[in-house]
């Protein structure tokens, strides 16, 4: 009995013993993030020297470089010095597109994606179509080529276009209208 009343104490005051802090098993000094952008800074500058490869490549066609980190040549330009509107944000825009790999073969050729309506900057659009659409007027054709961060990044659409695939997109622009209420305030 004696020795049960012995454990029993025991038990009690060790019980009453403060919560120890529990240590990781092994502790990450971020060298996981750091070479990940390492390796993204290393596979963008590798895209962009293709493309700009390419380029050189083509004396024929004039290429634009844009702020936004893409290339782009038009295949039809306004010639209607009155056509000056850009779409901006809100802008209801209507608009073909066909996608292939910068090499000329098709993901998604003319036609086989339907005539797509977009709200500016409203709606989910890959980033570089959605700034290359800002740089249309009404009836142009321009052709983008966009490294994969512009494009479809490391997830690809989840159909043609796998994990980092820089595209080449031809785009049409049919109509802009432009958000009236903007200009309420």
């Amino acid at each position: 009995m004696r020795v049960g009343f012995i454990l029993l104490v025991i038990l009690v005051f060790g019980a009453c013993k403060s919560p120890e802090a529990r240590y990781p098993v092994s502790q990450n000094s971020g060298s996981y993030i750091r070479e990940s952008v390492e390796r993204n800074r290393e596979l963008v500058a590798a895209e962009e020297e293709y493309i700009k490869a390419l380029i050189e490549k083509d004396s024929t066609t004039e290429y634009y470089a844009s702020n936004d980190g893409f290339w782009y040549y038009y295949n039809k330009r306004s010639t209607d010095s009155s056509n000056t509107e850009m779409p901006e944000f809100g802008d209801l825009v209507k608009f073909d597109y066909s996608l292939s790999t910068l090499d000329g073969d098709p993901i998604y050729a003319e036609g086989e994606k339907p005539t797509r309506e977009y709200a500016i900057d409203q709606e989910k659009l890959f980033s570089g179509l959605r700034q290359g659409l800002k740089l249309m007027k009404e009836g142009e054709t321009l052709t983008f080529l966009f490294p994969s961060h512009k494009a479809y990044g490391y997830y690809g659409d989840k159909n043609k276009i796998g994990t980092n695939v820089p595209v080449m997109a031809k785009v049409t622009l049919h109509d802009i209208n432009k958000n009236e209420s903007k200009n309420d305030d």
